[in-house]
C-alpha cells in the first residue's frame, strides 16, 4: 500500500509538471492555428497578449499582421512607432510604419515615411534589411532606391549590382538588369562566374530570343566602345556557346586570341567543344586557324592530329560519306603523318588510318603493315600498344585469319587482366568462340564479363550472352545459331551480301525461331553500314511492331529515334520516340542518353 501511495504521488507530480510546462505553449499554438486559418480576429487576441506580456520582439510581426488584417490601424501605428523608437538602428520598423499608412490609404504619408527610411541608411547591413522589408511588401521601386542609396554610401565599396539586377528582373526591366551585370563586370573581372550564373537563369537557348538579342547587342556595343576590356568578349563567347552559336563563338574567340596573343590556346579548347557537339565544320575551321599559325606554335602538332580526328568523326561515324570522302581522308592522314613523322606521339594517327584502310578502303595488307609498325614503335605507351594489337587482331579477323586474331586478343587479355582494355580483349576472345560455334565456352566467358567495370563491355557481353541463351533455350538444335553466328562474322568482315543470304536462308529454314528479331536487327545494322537509312528504319519499325516485348525492342527504338534526329531531321518524331523509350523501357541502358537527347530537342538548358 505504501508503494502504491508513492506511485500515485509520482504520477500526480508528473501530471502537474507537464501541465505547468505545457501551458505557456497553448496560447502560441492557438494563435498560430487561428493565424494559419486566416481567422485574424481570433488570432489577434492571443498575439496582443503574447506581445504585451511575453515578448514584443518575438510576436511583433504576426501581431502587426493581425492588426492590419483587422484594420486596427491606430494600434498598428502605435506598435510600429514603439518598435522603431526602441530600435533606432533597425530601419525595417520604419518601413513597417509606412506600410501601416499605405494600408490605411494615406499613400502620401506612406511614401514620405518610406523615403525617410531610405535616407536614414548609414551602412551595408541596413541596406539589406530595408530592401528585404520593401521586397516583402512588393514595393520594388523603394527596394531599388534602397540599393542605390547603399551604392552611394557603401563602406565596403559594394555596388549592390546583383541585388538591383534581381529587382529589375522581377519588374521585367531586362535592359536595366543586363546593364547592372555588365557594369559590375567592367568594374571587376573576377565577377565573371557570378555574372554567368545569374544570366544562366534568364538567358540561353531556351530563353526568349528578344532577351538574348538584348544581351548580345549590349555586349557588342560595349566591346566596340572598350575593346581592351576582354572580359566582355569572354562573356559574349560564353553566351554564344549557351545559344549553340558555334560560328559566332569561333569568330569572337579568334578576335580574342589575336588581341591577347594566346597562340591558339582558347581556340583549341573551343574546337574540342565544337567536335563534341558534332559541329564538325566549325571545329575544322578552328583547328585550321591554329594550324595556319605555323609549326612553331605550341599547339600546331596537336591541332593537326585533332583535325584528322574531326574529319574521321565527320566522315566515318556519321555514316554520310562518299568514296571520294574516304580517299581524301586517307590522303590527309598520309600527308600529316609524312609531315609530323612516325613516332609514339603519332601512333593514334597510324591506328586510325589502318582502320580506315582495312574497314572502308579494302586495303587490309597496308593496314596490317601500318599496325605492326605502330606496335614496334620505340617509347610507345603500353596501353596504346595494346590498342594497336586489338586493332590488328580485328583486321586479321576481318581477313579470315581467325586463330591469329584470337592469339592477339589473348595476349592483350593476359597482359591487362584487370583493366578495361583487358576486359575488351576478353570479350573479343569470347566473340571468336561464338563465331566458331563454341557457344558453351563463349557463354562462360561472357557471364564473367557481365560484371565488367566498363558499362559498354558489360552491355555487349550481356547482349551476346542473351542471343546465345535465347537461341538455345527451347530448341537444343545448335544449327540455327551456327548459321546466325556465321552470318554475323560475314557482316563483321564486310561480306554483307553473304551475311544477308545466310540470314534469309535461316529465316526460311527455321521460321519463327527465337533469333527472328536478332536477324532483323542485324539486317538493320548492315543497312546503316551501307547508308540505306530508310531501309534500316523499316527494320527497326518491324522489331517494334512484331517484337516489342523482346530484348532488342529498346535498342531498335533508340536507333530509330537517332535516325529521325540525325538523318531524316524529323525532330518531332525523334522526340516522340525518345519519350516513348523513357516511358516504355525505364530499365533500358539507353535511358540516360535518351533523356538527355529528349531534353535537348525540347529546348531545355543542358549543363
Amino acid at each position: 500500500m505504501k508503494d502504491l501511495k508513492y506511485i500515485l504521488l509520482f504520477f500526480a507530480f508528473v501530471f502537474i509538471q507537464s501541465n505547468i510546462f505545457a501551458q505557456p505553449g497553448t496560447d502560441e499554438q492557438l494563435a498560430l492555428q487561428f493565424y494559419q486559418n486566416k481567422e485574424f480576429d481570433k488570432a489577434l487576441d492571443y498575439y496582443e497578449k503574447l506581445y504585451n506580456k511575453k515578448s514584443p520582439e518575438a510576436f511583433y510581426q504576426p501581431y502587426l499582421s493581425c492588426l492590419l488584417e483587422t484594420k486596427e490601424y491606430k494600434k498598428a501605428e502605435k506598435i510600429a512607432k514603439k518598435q522603431a523608437k526602441q530600435n533606432p538602428e533597425q530601419l525595417n520598423y520604419i518601413v513597417d510604419l509606412g506600410n501601416v499608412y499605405f494600408k490605411s490609404d494615406d499613400v502620401e504619408k506612406a511614401k514620405s515615411t518610406w523615403e525617410s527610411a531610405v535616407k536614414a541608411i548609414k551602412y551595408d547591413e541596413q541596406v539589406f534589411a530595408v530592401a528585404n522589408a520593401f521586397l516583402s511588401l512588393k514595393q520594388h521601386n523603394f527596394a531599388i532606391a534602397t540599393y542605390l542609396r547603399g551604392r552611394r554610401i557603401s563602406q565596403n565599396n559594394y555596388p549592390f549590382s546583383f541585388e538591383l539586377a534581381d529587382v529589375y528582373n522581377l519588374l521585367g526591366e531586362r535592359t536595366l538588369m543586363i546593364n547592372e551585370y555588365l557594369d559590375v563586370l567592367e568594374t571587376q573581372d573576377s565577377y565573371i562566374q557570378s555574372v554567368q550564373n545569374a544570366l544562366q537563369t534568364s538567358f540561353g537557348n531556351d530563353a526568349d530570343q528578344k532577351q538574348n538579342e538584348l544581351l548580345k547587342t549590349e555586349l557588342l556595343k560595349r566591346i566596340a566602345k572598350n575593346p581592351d576590356k576582354t572580359i566582355l568578349s569572354e562573356l559574349l563567347i560564353w553566351m554564344q556557346i549557351q545559344l549553340k552559336d558555334w560560328e559566332g563563338a569561333f569568330v569572337q574567340a579568334k578576335a580574342l586570341d589575336k588581341r591577347k596573343k594566346e597562340e591558339g590556346n582558347r581556340v583549341m579548347g573551343l574546337a574540342q567543344l565544337f567536335a563534341q557537339n558534332e559541329a564538325y565544320d566549325v571545329a575544322i575551321k578552328a583547328y585550321n586557324y591554329v594550324i595556319a599559325k605555323g609549326p612553331d606554335v605550341y599547339y600546331y602538332t596537336n591541332a593537326r592530329i585533332e583535325l584528322l580526328n574531326v574529319y574521321y568523326q565527320k566522315v566515318v561515324t556519321k555514316g554520310n560519306y562518299t568514296q571520294l570522302d574516304l580517299t581524301e581522308l586517307e590522303k590527309n592522314y598520309n600527308s600529316t603523318i609524312t609531315e609530323l613523322g612516325k613516332s609514339s606521339s603519332t601512333v593514334p594517327l597510324l591506328k586510325n588510318l589502318a582502320h580506315l584502310q582495312a574497314f572502308y578502303l579494302n586495303k587490309t595488307d597496308e593496314a596490317k603493315l601500318l599496325l605492326e609498325e605502330a606496335i614496334d614503335m620505340p617509347q610507345l605507351a603500353v596501353t596504346t600498344q595494346a590498342e594497336c594489337k586489338l586493332e590488328l587482331a580485328d583486321v586479321l579477323l576481318m581477313t579470315g585469319d581467325i586463330w591469329e586474331a584470337s592469339l592477339r586478343y589473348s595476349q592483350v587479355e593476359k597482359a591487362f587482366k584487370y583493366d578495361a582494355i583487358g576486359q575488351e580483349a576478353k570479350f573479343r576472345v569470347a566473340r571468336i568462340s561464338y563465331y566458331t560455334g563454341d557457344f558453351a565456352w563463349a557463354q562462360t566467358q561472357l557471364d564473367v564479363l557481365k560484371g565488367a567495370t566498363s558499362k559498354l563491355i558489360a552491355n555487349d557481353a550481356l547482349q551476346l550472352s542473351l542471343t546465345i541463351s535465347d537461341a538455345l533455350a527451347i530448341d537444343t538444335n545448335v544449327a540455327p545459331l551456327e548459321l546466325f553466328s556465321m552470318a554475323d562474322l560475314f557482316s563483321f568482315r564486310n561480306l554483307d551480301d553473304k551475311a544477308l543470304l545466310l540470314f534469309d536462308s535461316l529465316n526460311k529454314t527455321y521460321p519463327n525461331h527465337a533469333l527472328a528479331d536478332d536477324i532483323v536487327y542485324k539486317k538493320a545494322q548492315i543497312a546503316i553500314k551501307r547508308m540505306q537509312f530508310e531501309k534500316a528504319a523499316e527494320y527497326y519499325e518491324e522489331i517494334l511492331k512484331n517484337y516489342g516485348e523482346d530484348i532488342l525492342a529498346d535498342d531498335a527504338m533508340f536507333k530509330l529515334a537517332d535516325l529521325n534526329e540525325n538523318q531524316f531531321k524529323n525532330i518531332e518524331k525523334a522526340k516522340e520516340l525518345y519519350q516513348q523509350l523513357l516511358e516504355k523501357y525505364p530499365d533500358s541502358l539507353y535511358v540516360v542518353e535518351a533523356r538527355k537527347r529528349f531534353r535537348k530537342l525540347r529546348g531545355d538548358a543542358i549543363n
